[in-house]
């Protein structure tokens, strides 16, 4: 299979990747991070020799890298998974936020992957098959706060993925919106979590690969996680 993860340099992303890497599919990864997205490679490649990686820096808050990029991985084959996980959290209040903190959240949290997916879409349709996993964060289903920007950009995201749900339903394309509560990603540098108070990036990983495993009957519309004591 040809699976495609944006944000794959680090946390949720690589752990999707590595997990697919595994089961020796094509595997292409992308970050905006072009050091760090090359160590993950050399890491994956390291780890799973007989895997076809393959990895391309994007800047995926602009338009123009969104639709190079799923003009990239067309040419390396239809994509049968696209894992839209790229993000950026920046916290804040609506009334207090940095002017700006909307537009930046916005563009790097929905409008990447509106228009990554968009590009690569006729082909998956015409193939009439294929997996899109959103990952939104629970920070789209329920205001808190401190979220503001960041809270309506999963909220947006979670819309893009029902809609998109609901098109794509005749062209035998899943569409599954993933909402975790605190994961052990890079938003957790310095935390101590030698009790596992919150959750491993593998767990997300883990779940997202089951789902792909399902018949076609069977589609995962919303997967919610939360740490086993709850969120923070």
């Amino acid at each position: 299979m040809n699976i495609l993860v944006t944000g794959a340099s680090q946390g949720i992303g690589f752990a999707v990747a590595e997990i697919f890497a595994k089961e020796e599919n094509r595997v292409l990864i992308t970050s905006r991070n072009e050091v760090r997205l090359y160590h993950a490679l050399e890491s994956l490649q390291t780890k799973y020799p007989g895997t076809d990686l393959r990895a391309k820096a994007f800047d995926l808050s602009v338009k123009a890298e969104a639709v190079a990029l799923g003009q990239w991985a067309l040419q390396q084959g239809v994509p049968d998974i696209l894992v839209n996980n790229a993000g950026l959290f920046e916290p804040g209040n609506v009334s207090e936020e940095a002017d700006g903190a909307l537009e930046s959240q916005m563009a790097t949290n929905l409008y990447s992957a509106y228009h990554l997916t968009r590009t690569v879409l006729p082909a998956m349709k015409e193939k009439k098959h294929g997996f899109i996993f959103n990952i939104c964060s629970i920070a789209g289903l329920q205001a808190y706060p401190g979220g503001g920007s960041y809270s309506i950009s999963k909220f947006a995201l979670n819309g893009f993925s029902q809609n998109l749900r609901e098109e794509l339903k005749p062209y035998g394309i899943k569409v599954a919106a993933l909402f975790p509560g605190a994961v052990m990603t890079a938003s957790w540098d310095g935390f101590d979590n030698s009790k596992q108070r919150i959750m491993e990036a593998t767990d997300i990983a883990t779940l997202i690969e089951t789902a792909t495993r399902l018949s076609d009957a069977a589609c995962v519309e919303s997967i919610i996680l939360r740490p086993q004591l709850g969120d923070l």
